[in-house]
């Protein structure tokens, strides 16, 4: 399995490169080859380079029949500005492959996915720099070298699942680059947002018709909430399930995703 690492969103230090390599020497042996497009390291603002250097670098790597695989790098925010541009140029070649990321990679995904491209949820090469980051880490080599399925999220039951940060997902409506969610299982987590936000954000994407016939919400983790001037009154769960009680959607329960290094993989579509 050939790899190939791009930044659709945020710059991707080089020493990240070097350990996840490193990595995927230890738990792959040759049974994957990561090269990691020099556009990862650019900088420019906020970026990983300009619009135009990101969505290069992505159609590079997805038009070349060598590579079994498009990793996105890291998170941040950028994914969605070039979301368009990536649609308009891929060719033949790119219809083969698994192109995997979360977070912001959310805008990505959702519209390859929308296209019947091939696209999972799952850890990243920045992941790493978190506390004993190999660990998401090499739950995304062996599943991409070796079609390992420990690291699927347990809830996966052969219906239609997507795996979404619930700001993307609620960027996400309203928008061309959304799919059609009905009969499928929608997982959802966040990071670093207020309890009140996270009310807000429900509320936008339950009260749309995007979820609309979908078969569920399953609620992932909602970590480093930050602390508000006074307590919000309700958990994570409890703030899902109102919502999923107010407009229909049935609430499924757990999902083991979130911004950590226990977050599972997740397939778009049904998994066999």
């Amino acid at each position: 399995m050939k790899i190939g690492i791009v930044a659709p969103a945020a710059r991707l230090h080089p020493d990240t490169a070097e350990r996840v390599a490193a990595l995927a020497r230890d738990v792959c042996g040759g049974r994957a080859e990561l090269v990691f497009h020099p556009q990862c390291f650019l900088s420019d603002g906020h970026f990983a380079g300009d619009d135009a250097a990101r969505a290069a670098a992505f159609l590079e790597i997805a038009n070349d029949a060598s590579f079994g695989a498009v990793w996105f790098g890291r998170g941040g925010y950028g994914s969605g500005r070039i979301a368009d541009a990536v649609l308009r140029g891929l060719g033949p070649a790119a219809k083969a492959k698994t192109y995997l990321g979360y977070s912001d990679g959310g805008f990505l995904l959702a519209a390859l996915y929308k296209h019947g491209y091939r696209a999972v949820h799952g850890p990243i090469p920045h992941d790493i720099r978190r506390t004993n980051g190999d660990v998401g880490v090499t739950r995304t080599l062996r599943y991409l070298a070796d079609g390992d399925a420990a690291g699927l999220e347990p809830s996966l039951d052969g219906r239609p699942t997507v795996a979404f940060n619930l700001v993307i997902l609620s960027m996400l409506v309203g928008t061309k680059l959304l799919p059609d969610l009905a009969g499928h299982v929608v997982m959802i987590e966040e990071v670093s947002e207020h309890l009140y936000a996270v009310d807000r954000l429900m509320f936008h994407v339950t009260s749309s018709d995007a979820l609309r016939g979908a078969a569920g919400i399953r609620l992932g983790r909602v970590s480093d909430v930050p602390e508000n001037d006074r307590p919000f009154g309700q958990t994570p769960e409890e703030i899902v399930r109102h919502w999923c009680d107010v407009s229909g959607i049935p609430f499924l329960g757990a999902a083991d995703i979130g911004h950590d290094n226990d977050n599972k993989i997740v397939p778009f579509g049904v998994t066999t």
